[in-house]
């Protein structure tokens, strides 16, 4: 079973689907999030992806006056999540940029009102953040635009990921193998996980979402039958920002797209037979006939 995103389709035997989350690598700056698209179209990513929070909503009350240190000065934190956070122009160039350099785009919206801005721009997809999982209200907002959901599962319990497949369906649904650690530690990633949920959500296509420094982690998700991966990536990974450190700067995204494909071909279809490159040591080595 596969599910369709724009002209991409994830699960059902088709190559990974690529998923470069700038998320808020782009601090803000249109300019920088164009940057960041032409980066993934550059290295082969099938997506990029953002997110879109109203700050009054999603910006904790006992947060919201605490001072944060950022580029542009001392600001309050709510002050902080204005500064960062695009508007519907911005959205419209940034998205019209992945477009045209061939990506399907879409975020993660984290409140009811993000869903209906999103939807309104016309997103091919949603995602739903980790952090949001036991959000039913969300939810059931994102469910109802009928469009394809994919599903982080990252902080969450087997019976929060059973509650939220319940509530969006599994039609049109992907679910991510993730852990919420920035940076991942290699003995958090639980790889094993993808076949669980693979078991335990029939027809669902599987995927990996990783905060991991390196490439090793996302490479073996794939190896063990993840259909989707979903890397942050940067232009420079001492760059401010909270997620910077975790992410993939270009060079290290185009090796992964590479070596995904690789991975890929090398999985092969599982039956046994002899290869044409094996035929000539074949002859010269073996001995006793079968």
């Amino acid at each position: 079973m596969s599910v369709t995103i724009g002209s991409r389709q994830v699960g059902g035997g088709a190559p990974a689907f690529v998923i470069a989350e700038i998320g808020l690598n782009h601090n803000g700056s249109v300019e920088l999030a164009k940057q960041l698209i032409d980066v993934a179209a550059d290295a082969g990513a099938d997506a990029v992806k953002f997110q879109k929070r109203t700050p009054e909503i999603c910006t904790p009350e006992h947060m919201r006056d605490t001072p944060r240190d950022t580029p542009w000065g001392t600001m309050t934190y709510l002050e902080y999540r204005h500064r960062v956070e695009f508007g519907r122009d911005e959205y419209i160039e940034i998205g019209d940029h992945a477009v045209m350099r061939g990506l399907e785009w879409f975020a993660s919206p984290w409140d009811v009102p993000s869903v209906e801005f999103l939807e309104d721009l016309g997103a091919v997809c949603h995602k739903v953040a980790s952090a949001s999982v036991t959000d039913i209200e969300l939810l059931e907002a994102l469910r109802d635009t009928g469009k394809p959901i994919i599903l982080s599962t990252g902080m969450s319990t087997m019976a929060e990921i059973d509650r939220a497949v319940q509530v969006l369906g599994t039609d049109g649904l992907v679910v991510m193998h993730a852990t919420s650690t920035y940076p991942m530690e290699p003995e958090e990633a639980n790889l094993r996980m993808i076949p669980v949920l693979r078991d335990r959500f029939p027809g669902v296509p599987i995927g990996y979402s990783g905060h991991e420094r390196g490439l090793q982690i996302s490479l073996a998700a794939v190896a063990v039958g993840a259909v989707a991966v979903e890397r942050h990536i940067t232009l420079d990974r001492t760059m401010w920002g909270s997620d910077h450190a975790a992410s993939l700067e270009p060079g290290g995204l185009a090796t992964l797209v590479r070596d995904i494909r690789i991975i890929e071909s090398a999985r092969g279809d599982g039956v046994k037979r002899v290869f044409p490159g094996e035929e000539a040591p074949k002859a010269k080595l073996r001995r006793v006939g079968a």
